[in-house]
């Protein structure tokens, strides 16, 4: 028999957002589905160089990532597409030109603009926690190298958000994440078409694939896998949509999906 394979997102399914902490719960859980001989994967909007240690330390058999440009198995690289350095310096001249604030993410690393041109005080709390974290290295939108694969954006009451989403609504998905907060990602990818990647990798039937989220951007790949499951602590617009909605983060969420579905 095939096992199943379950892919989890970061923020607000693994990691809790207030304490940037992993549930003791949630550790045993993966733990105990890979002993069960069932496969556990991160499929997540970061890119892979911003994945906590605390992520790690689960030893996932492989991460999907940047929204599905990156694919990993067992520390071995798949897949990965980046949009290149054209047209990464074309999209962060016209971020520039229509005041949008944005994270650029890539594969190789991160870009910021300069903080002189930063508005968004969620944007500078990401950045101190990279750099923190030690993500960040200093990359800004003016590298003659820049080279990303999928970027996040906040307009303000100075953005032409209506004249950047034009330029780019025929190449990019704009997965609208909260007010002015946006995801976009090339039309090629996203969560889903790396779970089909994978799955396909390893041969897994459809009726064996699964996914835990909580957001938006998680709703490509809990629209393709056959068994979906919302967190919840969701954003309700995913309660109507999903096979089974668990319990909040904070409440063993995660172990409370597994054992539903007798994988522990």
């Amino acid at each position: 028999m095939k096992p199943n394979i379950i892919f989890f997102d970061i923020d607000g399914t693994l990691l809790c957002e207030k304490t940037y902490r992993v549930p003791q719960s949630t550790k045993n859980a993966i733990k105990k589905a890979q002993e069960n001989g069932h496969l556990v994967f991160v499929n997540t909007g970061r890119p892979i160089l911003e994945i906590d240690t605390c992520i790690e330390e689960l030893n996932f058999d492989g991460y999907v990532c940047g929204c599905g440009t990156y694919v990993e198995l067992n520390s071995k690289e798949l897949f990965h597409k980046s949009l290149g350095i054209e047209l990464s310096k074309e999209i962060a001249m016209k971020l520039k030109e229509y005041k949008i604030d944005a994270i650029l993410e890539g594969r190789n690393g991160v870009y910021y603009d300069h903080d002189k041109n930063i508005n968004s005080k969620e944007v500078q709390r990401i950045k101190e926690r990279h750099i923190k974290e030690g993500f960040y290295k200093g990359q800004t939108f003016d590298d003659v190298d820049i080279d990303f694969d999928k970027l996040v954006i906040w307009n303000n009451e100075n953005s032409n958000f209506e004249a950047f989403y034009d330029n780019y609504k025929n190449s990019f998905d704009f997965i609208h994440r909260g007010k002015d907060f946006y995801e976009i990602v090339p039309l090629e990818c996203s969560k889903a078409t790396g779970i089909k990647f994978i799955s396909n990798y390893l041969d897994i039937p459809h009726e064996n694939t699964y996914a835990i989220g909580d957001s938006t951007n998680d709703l490509t790949m809990l629209e393709y896998v056959k068994n979906s499951i919302a967190m919840g602590n969701s954003n309700p617009i995913l309660f109507d949509l999903v096979s089974f909605v668990t319990k909040d983060i904070e409440e063993d969420g995660i172990a409370y999906a597994l054992k539903h579905y007798n994988m522990i």
